[in-house]
């Protein structure tokens, strides 16, 4: 899956992995197609050699860059920028994706870096799949947008999966966007705001240390440039 726009990566955007319906340029959808299925976004994945910049995703370096090594759940990994990147900085990474083809880039990609001993590469569908509990010192889900009514299990099951004093870090384009200059799909139950992402946590089991909107500069169809938005949660499970 990918990002829920209809743009492609400039040079030097960051990876988005899975998301909604409109995933890479210049693959056109079916309507009727099951959008979250391995199906899809094998074929989504297919229509170009490679879909994204191969840099990890910005508010992942920014937040997760002074976090200690551990283990971490990358879920949604697309071609494996975000997980290249965090074994290079010494965790030991599960990338999950439904797509095989993105996997199996993952999987070239950490190869190609030395980091394919750090970097365990599974097959996976937030529909059905419940991470191990209380596994992860860092789970991490990027833009990975999903209607709520698979979103709100398929994150509970992300939160239970990290391990106490952990981090669970979701990023997502904000829903105030649906109002922007970048083109978004009209379906506000794709975009959840800070406040849902952080109402789901139990104040007695998490620390939210960050939950916001916070904009960032990107190049809009036509080339020019505008200012967006991305929901970012970052949370410290207690020990």
């Amino acid at each position: 899956m990918t990002r829920p726009d209809h743009t492609a990566p400039a040079p030097g955007d960051h990876a988005h992995p899975h998301g909604h319906a409109h995933g890479p340029a210049h693959h056109h959808a079916d309507p009727d197609a099951d959008q979250h299925s391995a199906e899809f976004w094998d074929a989504a994945y297919s229509s170009r050699p490679q879909v994204w910049s191969g840099q990890p995703n910005r508010w992942l370096v920014t937040d997760a860059a002074d976090l200690a090594p551990g283990r971490a759940l990358d879920v949604g990994c697309g071609e494996g920028a975000d997980a290249i990147w965090l074994a290079g900085r010494g965790w030991t990474v599960t990338a999950s994706d439904v797509s095989g083809v993105a996997l199996e880039r993952a999987r070239a990609g950490a190869e190609q870096a030395g980091v394919a001993d750090r970097v365990l590469i599974r097959h996976g569908d937030l529909r059905t799949d419940v991470p191990d509990r209380a596994a992860y010192d860092l789970v991490t889900a990027q833009y990975l947008h999903l209607p709520s009514s698979i979103r709100e299990v398929a994150y509970a099951r992300l939160a239970e999966a990290v391990a106490p004093s952990g981090t669970l870090l979701i990023v997502a384009h904000h829903p105030r966007d649906l109002a922007g200059e970048m083109p978004r799909p009209h379906d506000p139950d794709l975009f959840p705001s800070e406040e849902e992402l952080a109402g789901a946590l139990d104040p007695e089991v998490w620390d939210v240390q960050v939950a916001e909107a916070r904009p960032h500069q990107a190049t809009h169809p036509d080339g020019h440039q505008v200012t967006v938005h991305d929901t970012v949660l970052r949370a410290r499970r207690r020990a």
